[in-house]
């Protein structure tokens, strides 16, 4: 008597990995009440400081003036919520494009979190959410990883537009020196040459609070989409090529981000800490992803499709010098 049951030529832990898959709870738990608490704690705390935020953009970034505005005539707080609302409004987007991904594969994760920093140029460091299970396999960590940047995108696009249409050009060299200048991602560039008939060459851009909450959110689904370990272009990349590649395409693009910093002389911090930063954390994990539990799992054209858009997306994104003192 023979079997006709398939051989699995699979090493016990790959097996183990396997089974593992459909050992899984259909749908597992969300977010406890205290996570949701602490989530929207957070995201008021932040509110408020990206508020701020908007006002110190209109005093030219001098803090201390802006304040003492602030404290003779506390209305002008709302002039801040120009920045503080749309700002919110992309960062969250993105976040809930995680969750929302999250949720559809029944994965357990947080509600997005966000970082409040008081007192600073844009008021946040951003958000996060924790994610608490294994990604499924190959599908559920593309989507996850893609849902975030797309979704932040979408909602970048139509704030940069109308901030575009509020900003003003003035001649170019008008900047006194000691001022910040901020770079220009392409897709800004095209906006406002189409909108504005802005020409860097002979005109420099002032911009409205609401194209500098795009402009943020274009910086943050640029590094976002960075094909480095853990950010999401990470996600993507170790989907789509696996973990060798991952971990090579890694070390080169942490390397190439702290060489931007280098540009101009002295060189900009921006880029090398935090290429600093992903290096440190990398190197102590050996930039090691965790696999999926369906490693296997084929993509397919239309995700692969996705993937390219998400390429196009960080190089329209991608400012090669973020923030520069004339």
């Amino acid at each position: 008597m023979s079997s006709n049951l398939p051989e699995f030529p699979l090493a016990s832990s790959q097996w183990d990995t396997r089974t593992a898959y459909f050992d899984l709870p259909s749908r597992e738990p969300g977010p406890t009440t205290r996570e949701w608490v602490i989530s929207a704690a957070l995201l008021c705390i932040t509110f408020i400081s990206t508020s701020f935020a908007g006002l110190f953009q209109l005093a030219g970034f001098d803090v201390s003036f802006a304040l003492h505005a602030f404290a003779v005539k506390p209305g002008l707080i709302f002039r801040g919520l120009l920045f503080s609302v749309p700002l919110i409004s992309i960062l969250l987007a993105h976040e809930l494009g995680h969750f929302i991904a999250c949720r559809y594969y029944g994965m357990r994760c947080t509600p997005p979190f966000f970082i409040p920093i008081p007192f600073t140029l844009i008021g946040t460091f951003g958000a996060f959410i924790k994610i608490k299970s294994r990604f499924r396999h190959n599908r559920a960590l593309f989507d996850i990883g893609v849902a975030g940047p797309l979704a932040g995108f979408l909602f970048t696009l139509p704030t940069l537009w109308i901030g575009i249409s509020l900003s003003r050009l003035i001649p170019k060299g008008s900047f006194a020196p000691g001022e910040l200048v901020f770079g220009e991602p392409l897709i800004l560039r095209f906006f406002a040459a189409l909108i504005l008939g802005y020409s860097p060459d002979r005109q420099d851009l002032i911009v409205h609070p609401m194209a500098m909450a795009a402009w943020v959110g274009l910086l943050a689904t640029s590094l976002n989409l960075l094909p480095i370990w853990q950010l999401d272009g990470g996600h993507i990349l170790y989907a789509v090529a696996g973990q060798s590649w991952q971990k090579k395409i890694t070390i080169v693009s942490i390397s190439g981000l702290m060489l931007l910093s280098f540009l101009r002389w002295p060189p900009a911090l921006s880029y090398l800490l935090f290429g600093v930063l992903l290096l440190v954390i990398g190197v102590r994990v050996r930039f090691y992803h965790p696999p999926t539990l369906m490693d296997q799992d084929e993509l397919g054209p239309g995700r692969i499709f996705v993937g390219l858009l998400a390429l196009l997306i960080l190089i329209l994104s991608f400012t090669l010098i973020p923030i520069s003192i004339t």
